[in-house]
């Protein structure tokens, strides 16, 4: 088994008409046995910027660790809130500087931008970034989550439709894949809110 795959998840980020949507299962497993039924994979940088992390648990949580403390070194220095893009250029450089003992995590960022214009994109565990206009997955279930959402997503939708759209597609994909699942967490970022939202899912 590959460490990526040691405890399971399921990471999709989706854009929206001026929006953004970001969801992962909730399961922490240790191979085919499920430890934890409500572990957090989504993690809130500044109100309108979010990083996915899924791969090995522990690692995910070493590297939100680090990048909020970057990311508050460059708001007491700065005196704002960082971009998406250069959010996602500080995890790029931060992966790639342990190329050589990488972090066991594949990033997905999604954030809004200047005018609200959102942003996604993920990375490989070196940092080697890959930009997208529709949509990003990442986990054991990316296989399905790429079909789910390929099939499903189209452009310009507004925040309800969106959610509606990113649930169905993380729902319907970890129930194809073993070690992913258990419900989901969604958020979706508008301009002006966030709405929380967890979802349940087939408990096995």
């Amino acid at each position: 088994m590959s460490i990526f795959e040691y405890n399971g998840s399921a990471v999709v980020a989706m854009v929206g008409k001026n929006c953004f949507a970001i969801a992962s299962d909730r399961r922490l497993g240790v191979q085919l046995q499920t430890v934890a039924t409500d572990f957090q994979r989504v993690f809130k940088i500044h109100g309108k910027l979010y990083l996915g992390l899924s791969g090995l648990a522990t690692d995910a949580q070493t590297l939100y660790q680090r990048l909020v403390f970057k990311h508050k070194l460059y708001q007491l220095r700065e005196e704002r809130d960082m971009k998406p893009e250069t959010f996602a250029s500080l995890v790029s450089a931060l992966l790639y500087e342990k190329r050589f003992g990488p972090y066991f995590c594949q990033p997905i960022i999604a954030g809004l931008g200047e005018d609200n214009e959102p942003f996604i994109c993920t990375m490989d565990c070196i940092g080697a970034k890959e930009l997208a206009k529709d949509f990003v997955v990442s986990g054991t279930a990316s296989e399905s989550l790429y079909g789910a959402c390929e099939s499903m997503y189209k452009p310009n939708m507004e925040p309800e439709e969106l959610f509606e759209t990113i649930s169905q597609a993380l729902l319907s994909s970890v129930d194809r894949d073993c070690l992913s699942g258990w419900g989901g967490y969604v958020l979706v970022v508008t301009p002006t809110e966030v709405q929380e939202r967890v979802l349940k899912g087939r408990m096995d």
